[in-house]
């Protein structure tokens, strides 16, 4: 049978890429379903996928991660449209109105933490959150609860007996403990949403490992590394798009001491690729699997434990589980 793959924000940047390299490992043998928000941005990217890869089954979901309401009614689709589903890569995220630091940055150009601002981000980026419709910090929503409220949805074909289902985070080296607030796991009372929202992930990962493992169900977290997609280059929106340009030769040059600019989306996608074709009983439920690109331009995976622990990811999932029942009274 055909193996069933769901990928979230698949329209653009990594998670194009990633379904890019997955039907050229296997055309014949997948079922992809591209899961995006914008559905005329998603009818282009299944378009050039159909043009490289005449043969491959690629559908098409709408589904806003942000919404409730559009979350479950995608969920209920894929119970339609599949009665298995062997892949969930959780790749959607949003980034936004970012505030750059502009001395922060120069300084750190010439500093000993050049590669560390570059790879985090950390000291130069904050975000503006705003709120959805449904009450909830918009980041919060679009990069982990509206996820987590899909595979709860999305349980009675991702945990079947006598096989496995796997889902696979993208993750970020932003993700930080010292932004993320237990009491305050939407962060509304912060300045770094994004860094909060994928530390929470990670977390998020492991506690699903915890309570899933037994159904056949495994959860495994990955960094694409410094990739050059629309997310970056929103991170400088007053600067002059010749920036960029100007500054790639510098970001080729660091790579030579540091393998953590993989670039490029089709680089950055690299761990979510090798993940694909690990088993999952496996992995390592408290590492980070990240894409790593070296001097030479050769991509690989590397595992990194993660900063974090078994009771503050089971908290977090409580917390969840929580605001799954108060947001689904509303419903």
């Amino acid at each position: 049978m055909n193996k069933v793959v769901l990928v979230t924000g698949a329209n653009s940047g990594i998670g194009l890429l990633l379904c890019e390299r997955l039907l050229s490992q296997d055309t014949e043998g997948l079922q992809l379903c591209l899961a995006c928000r914008n559905m005329r941005r998603a009818q282009a990217a299944r378009s050039a996928l159909l043009v490289s890869h005449p043969g491959a089954q690629v559908d098409l979901l709408q589904v806003d991660t942000s919404s409730i309401s559009s979350v479950i009614a995608a969920a209920q689709e894929v119970k339609l449209r599949y009665n298995r589903l062997d892949y969930l890569y959780l790749n959607a995220g949003i980034m936004p109105n970012p505030q750059f630091d502009v001395k922060a940055f120069f300084k750190g150009l010439f500093s000993s933490r050049i590669v560390a601002m570059f790879a985090t981000g950390e000291g130069i980026l904050t975000q503006k959150d705003c709120v959805t419709p449904d009450d909830l910090q918009e980041v919060f929503a679009t990069n982990l609860f509206g996820h987590f409220l899909l595979i709860r949805e999305l349980e009675p074909v991702l945990c079947h007996a006598g096989r496995t289902s796997q889902l696979i985070w993208t993750s970020s080296s932003n993700a930080h403990r010292s932004a993320f607030n237990l009491e305050d796991m939407q962060h509304r009372g912060g300045t770094q949403p994004y860094s909060s929202s994928k530390y929470a992930s990670d977390l998020l990962s492991l506690a699903l490992n915890t309570h899933c493992n037994k159904q056949g169900l495994y959860s495994s977290v990955t960094c694409p590394g410094f990739v050059m997609t629309n997310l970056t280059y929103g991170i400088l929106p007053a600067f002059p798009a010749v920036l960029w340009t100007l500054l790639m030769p510098v970001f080729w040059l660091i790579r030579m001491f540091t393998n953590t600019f993989t670039l490029t989306p089709y680089n950055g996608a690299e761990a979510l690729l090798w993940l694909f074709k690990q088993k999952p009983e496996s992995l390592d439920p408290q590492a980070k699997y990240h894409s790593l690109t070296s001097g030479l331009g050769n991509s690989y995976t590397r595992a990194r434990k993660m900063d974090i622990d078994v009771e503050t990811s089971d908290a977090l999932y409580e917390k969840l589980l929580q605001l799954e029942r108060d947001v689904r009274k509303k419903l």
